[in-house]
């Protein structure tokens, strides 16, 4: 009975890493590569701060501060208007 109470709360815990898009489609072009940003960065929090699901406030003046602010600090991944935006 122990087993099965840890195996279903395993599966439940990372449900949502499993059936997440590879690649997820957001307006005026922008592609965001979700899979390859769970692998990198390995906490969901830090977009998902209130656990898996939509982004909570996620907008054009969120995707500006947060996604291009996290690429501008680590020195990695897209920082301009086009290669974010590629229509």
């Amino acid at each position: 009975m122990k087993k099965t109470v840890i195996a279903m709360f395993a599966l439940v815990a990372f449900a949502g890493t499993s059936f997440a898009a590879d690649v997820i489609e957001l307006k005026r072009g922008v592609k965001f590569p979700h899979k390859m940003h769970q692998s990198m960065l390995k906490d969901c929090k830090k977009c998902h701060e209130k656990g898996p699901g939509k982004i909570e406030g996620f907008g054009k003046d969120w995707a500006h501060k947060t996604c291009k602010g996290c690429h501008t600090d680590m020195k990695k991944g897209p920082a301009s208007c086009k290669d974010c935006h590629k229509q």
